[in-house]
């Protein structure tokens, strides 16, 4: 499962530094794929392939967001998720809508950093 921001944040960023993957973005920031990882292309399977540096559009306008893409929980990195361990109003939270088991996550940790 990933993580996700809740709109009770208060923008504070502590959780920004923490992400091993560099999947949390200030509100109206765009991202990238490459950022924090080892991508230099990402191809969806589709047929779909872009740059990793490619910029992509901010998740929210408003609050600090995390990419569901790239988050790990910091599996292989942490025991716990950073971003949930420092943020001071606890809006850190396992995300619903992308669950996803250990084995998974640990999958995509080692797809975005490059290791076989």
């Amino acid at each position: 499962m990933a993580i996700m921001i809740t709109d009770e944040c208060i923008n504070c960023g502590a959780c920004e530094p923490e992400c091993p993957n560099t999947a949390i973005y200030e509100g109206g920031v765009e991202w990238t794929w490459s950022g924090g990882t080892e991508l230099t292309d990402v191809d969806f399977g589709d047929g779909t392939v872009i740059s990793g540096k490619a910029p992509q559009s901010p998740v929210s306008n408003e609050f600090y967001y995390i990419v569901s893409d790239k988050c790990t929980e910091c599996m292989g990195f942490h025991e716990e998720p950073q971003c949930a361990a420092v943020c001071p109003v606890d809006c850190c939270v396992p995300d619903p809508e992308h669950v996803e088991d250990e084995e998974t996550l640990l999958a995509k940790k080692a797809w975005l950093h490059a290791e076989a």
